[in-house]
């Protein structure tokens, strides 16, 4: 039976949260008195995708209308504001190594609120084409992304891991009813629920030393 893991990107394969979060902070910085607002409201919604997350703001926490103009700025803006750096970003401790041993052994995959051709050309410039099966990003809803995976790839939901940092990534892999490991860097709060995940470590390090346990959880 085909197994198979996905992999959410910043903050699984690479420590690229900040980059976002400096990125919305500069992005609605002519909006000083929402800043702390506006950034509470990404970090809580990991996964979603930033075009979401855009007209969110707009509609809930500005209260602003939202033309088609503005959204295209905001979102070539962004681009801007992270592609660089994200780059150059280190990888989350133990991914690289953990690539490069299971992709000898599953079909990997990636499941990303990122544009999905920002997401490939990143991908391709940190030398990690040749060990994904497949790369996806917005602006398909991630659950549907992990439900296409399933369903053209010959895999089985229950053999199929979901590898993510954040609520949306647990409740993505929920509806897909895939396995779910949750990563929380050393020192942050758990977004997950306390018996939701297989098991939650704080980087790929962990993940390899616990994975004989995740497997033989299902």
């Amino acid at each position: 039976m085909k197994k198979a893991i996905v992999f959410d990107f910043d903050g699984v394969i690479l420590e690229s949260m900040d980059v976002k979060t400096r990125a919305f902070r500069d992005l609605f910085q002519d909006y000083p008195e929402h800043d702390n607002e506006i950034v509470r409201f990404h970090l809580d919604n990991g996964g979603m995708s930033r075009f979401e997350k855009f007209r969110i703001i707009y509609r809930d926490i500005l209260s602003l209308p939202l033309s088609e103009g503005e959204f295209d700025r905001l979102s070539r803006k962004f681009s801007q504001l992270v592609v660089e750096d994200v780059l150059r970003c280190p990888f989350v401790p133990g991914a690289r190594e953990f690539l490069l041993k299971y992709s000898r052994q599953y079909d990997l995959f990636v499941a990303s609120g990122t544009p999905e051709s920002e997401l490939i050309g990143i991908v391709s410039h940190r030398n990690l084409n040749g060990l994904f099966r497949q790369v996806f990003g917005s602006p398909k809803e991630k659950s549907q992304i992990l439900k296409d995976i399933i369903a053209d790839n010959d895999c089985v939901a229950e053999h199929t891991f979901f590898i993510g940092d954040s609520r949306n990534d647990y409740l993505a892999a929920l509806e897909a009813s895939m396995p779910f490991v949750g990563r929380v860097p050393s020192g942050n709060q758990s977004p997950f629920p306390e018996k939701g995940p297989l098991s939650v470590v704080q980087d790929l390090n962990e993940l390899d030393r616990v994975w004989h346990e995740c497997i033989e959880k299902r």
